[in-house]
């Protein structure tokens, strides 16, 4: 009786996972489990997340629009920045700015290499220009460009908060 706990205990410690025992017949075991994929950063609604901000003059043409975030070091968009576009994408694809062209610039904050924070603001500029092109605003119409860090002033985690941002502006 003491053989077999110990057998399960010593092939429990091999570097390969043991298949589960068939008990049940022709019933195929289930698949592998997937590694989780890490949980996004939640912080954007805290002052430490990035933000989009819109040109007054669109904001002036478009009407009061939600205020956009995205958490740091990070491209998603949800929340209150998928509203924020939601708004923002209808003004441009059948609003008063119909027809119109946008110029997104990504931002990064100064803490990483420069060739990083540059690849990192012009993904956020990107991440919001495929946002938007999947709510009708035509990609056509959507300029991207990253000016990662070279303009961030920020010299806190709330200065930096401020420099983490996608700017959008009206193309004219």
């Amino acid at each position: 009786m003491v053989l077999a706990p110990l057998a399960a205990l010593a092939a429990g410690c091999g570097s390969d996972p043991q298949p589960p025992p068939n008990v049940g017949g022709d019933v195929a075991p289930p698949p592998p489990a997937q590694p989780a994929a890490p949980a996004p950063k939640q912080d954007t609604a805290k002052p430490t997340s990035g933000s989009i901000r819109i040109d007054d003059k669109i904001l002036k043409a478009c009407g009061d629009l939600p205020t956009a975030r995205f958490a740091f070091d990070s491209t998603q968009i949800e929340g209150e920045a998928a509203s924020a576009l939601d708004a923002l994408a209808r003004c441009f694809a059948s609003g008063p700015l119909k027809g119109k062209g946008m110029k997104l610039i990504g931002h990064a904050d100064p803490r990483g290499e420069t060739e990083y924070n540059l690849g990192l603001g012009q993904k956020r500029a990107g991440s919001v220009a495929e946002y938007l092109s999947t709510k009708g605003v035509e990609q056509g119409r959507i300029a991207t460009s990253s000016k990662g860090e070279f303009e961030a002033t920020g010299t806190d985690e709330e200065g930096w908060a401020r420099d983490r941002k996608v700017d959008i502006l009206l193309a004219e």
